[in-house]
């Protein structure tokens, strides 16, 4: 064989090669495209994890030193929103409708009596987290983040007024 003829059978060879390289990437790029995002979606998920987890330690503390609805023994909606960080989304969907404070009594049964609490619970409920990974739609449901303090002033000082921990002052009933 000439070197011209091989030549030409080297080049038949390499145009059948020619597109290998690109897909070839396309392949491997997409495995590591979905693994990285997979990493950064599984920090993110550890970071609102951590604030799920501060918003009911904050949640709990605030109720154990701040004014509270002594009639329907609750927490005012201010108070609530102050424990998640004053309404700066933090994390998504993240509400005051997930975050419940229960007044205790020493066996963690609910109070009948405002005299009768012994404990404050903050427990953020019902929370859904959304996966933002390329090609994979998965909503988790996250476990309930609870937080159990005893009391401490729940609001009330040596004079005859109670400490408001929020901007706003809600009505005294």
């Amino acid at each position: 064989m000439t070197t011209k003829a091989k030549q030409v059978k080297n080049n038949k060879g390499r145009n059948k090669q020619r597109g290998v390289y690109t897909i070839e990437f396309a392949l491997v790029g997409a495995v590591f495209f979905l693994l990285l995002f997979a990493v950064l979606e599984v920090g993110r998920l550890f970071f609102v994890w951590n604030i799920l987890t501060e918003a009911s330690r904050r949640g709990a503390r605030l109720a154990t030193v701040c004014h509270f609805d002594h009639g329907a023994k609750s927490a005012f909606a201010p108070m609530l929103e102050a424990a998640l960080f004053d309404n700066i989304p933090m994390a998504p969907n993240l509400s005051i409708s997930n975050l419940q404070i229960s007044y205790l009594q020493i066996n963690g049964d609910p109070v009948a009596d405002v005299k009768d609490i012994a404990l404050v619970r903050a427990e953020i409920k019902d929370y859904q987290h959304q996966l933002i990974i390329p090609g994979l739609f998965l909503t988790l449901n996250s476990p309930s983040f609870a937080t159990t303090l005893p009391r401490e002033s729940l609001g009330a000082t040596r004079l005859p007024d109670y400490t408001y921990c929020f901007p706003t002052v809600p009505p005294v009933p």
